[in-house]
């Protein structure tokens, strides 16, 4: 008689349409939310523009990594098999970049080199990710040789340019990070085209993102006590002020334009849907992200001086109205690219607030706080007739 054996678990289990995100997802994401505060942190302690693109650096990076892990979750089970190890490996790496964000762009001790192992991190996560596709058979040898080919082709140059940049060292670390982020997405976008992507499920990539916008607006809310003193009365209304800034940010995502964008991703046939997912998520959430960070890092600086009676300045002021105004502009473009939405009335509400930080910058910070918390949603009832308008199409979409 021979010996029942149970069978091997499987390797990937493919995603099906009304999947739904699993707690293995939510809990990767936990190392980018450490990730998001660390950029905020860089650069708030660094105080410049070149501060600010190092931070932006890293956030794309650890941006091109996370959605490199939301397209597999969509297409495989995340808490399945083999692609649960995979994340759980991810995140750890993730983690570890996310450790490494101070001494990103150079060492701050006498122990190992900060630059490499912030790299050597960040391409275990990809290349981690990369494997998944390597060792399953989930959509069939040509679809997983497609994704492989686009991956390679996009993270090969980027990783080159990564390395050469954490040996040579500054200044050339920033630039060679620069150009590294940049080609990436624009080499994903160009071998995209023609190759069969699908998304398993389209509610489980819109729940995805939303849950990312999510994590990102927390870090907006951790910057709010990140630089908190002893409580008084400044600092009580300062507190908030800015919870009202980040509920006004909230609201120009949450309220109507993401059911819209779902509505008109779900109504796209396969083809369509996978390229509006790859542009309008993918690549225009990025700016939706980095928007958020950067108001959250005006905020942290508001939030030291909140008592002070000096002017906000620059640098502040620009990052409170500025970071605002690329959130409204990225939520501008992705509707529209997804949804067909009006973007002239959000492009306009952008250019009132980054206008407006002339006023803000001569502020104290209290007061800058209060302003910013008043305009933005004064400037959001410019786009109070786009919703209304894609509530009658119900979802009909402009393919592009």
């Amino acid at each position: 008689m021979r010996e029942h054996r149970p069978a091997p678990p499987p390797k990937a289990v493919a995603s099906v349409e009304g999947d739904r995100v699993t707690p293995v997802e939510l809990f990767f994401d936990l190392a980018y939310v450490f990730g998001f505060t660390q950029v905020s942190r860089l650069m708030a302690d660094a105080h410049t523009p070149m501060g600010v693109l190092q931070g932006l650096i890293v956030l794309a990076l650890l941006w091109w990594s996370w959605t490199a892990y939301s397209w597999l979750a969509n297409q495989l089970h995340a808490d399945e098999g083999f692609v649960r190890v995979a994340m759980f490996v991810g995140m750890m790496a993730v983690f570890v970049v996310a450790v490494v964000v101070p001494e990103a762009y150079g060492d701050q001790s006498s122990g190992l080199s900060g630059p490499l192992v912030f790299v050597a991190a960040y391409l275990v996560a990809r290349l981690t990710h990369l494997t998944v596709y390597l060792v399953t058979s989930v959509g069939g040898r040509e679809a997983r040789r497609e994704v492989v080919q686009t991956v390679c082709c996009s993270l090969v140059p980027s990783s080159a340019l990564l390395v050469g940049g954490a040996v040579l060292g500054s200044p050339w670390q920033v630039w060679c990070a620069l150009a590294a982020v940049t080609i990436e997405p624009i080499i994903a976008n160009l071998t995209t085209w023609g190759v069969r992507s699908r998304i398993g499920s389209a509610a489980h990539f819109v729940e995805r993102y939303r849950l990312v916008v999510i994590l990102a607006l927390g870090e907006s809310t951790v910057a709010i006590g990140a630089a908190a003193g002893p409580i008084d009365l400044p600092l009580l209304a300062g507190v908030l002020l800015a919870v009202a800034i980040a509920i006004g940010l909230w609201r120009g995502y949450f309220s109507g334009l993401a059911e819209i964008a779902e509505r008109a991703l779900c109504g796209l046939d396969a083809r369509d849907r996978a390229r509006a997912a790859h542009h309008g998520y993918s690549l225009l959430h990025f700016p939706i992200v980095a928007g958020i960070i950067l108001s959250a890092l005006g905020i942290e600086v508001a939030m030291a001086h909140i008592s002070s009676t000096r002017p906000l300045g620059w640098f502040g002021a620009v990052a409170l109205t500025g970071g605002a105004a690329v959130y409204l502009t990225g939520t501008a473009i992705f509707a529209w690219r997804v949804a067909g939405v009006d973007i002239l009335p959000r492009l306009l509400a952008a250019m009132i607030l980054l206008s407006m930080s002339v006023v803000v910058r001569q502020l104290p910070p209290l007061a800058a706080i209060g302003f910013t918390a008043v305009l933005l949603p004064v400037v959001l009832l410019l786009d109070r007739r786009g919703p209304e308008i894609e509530r009658r199409q119900r979802g009909v979409a402009v393919g592009r």
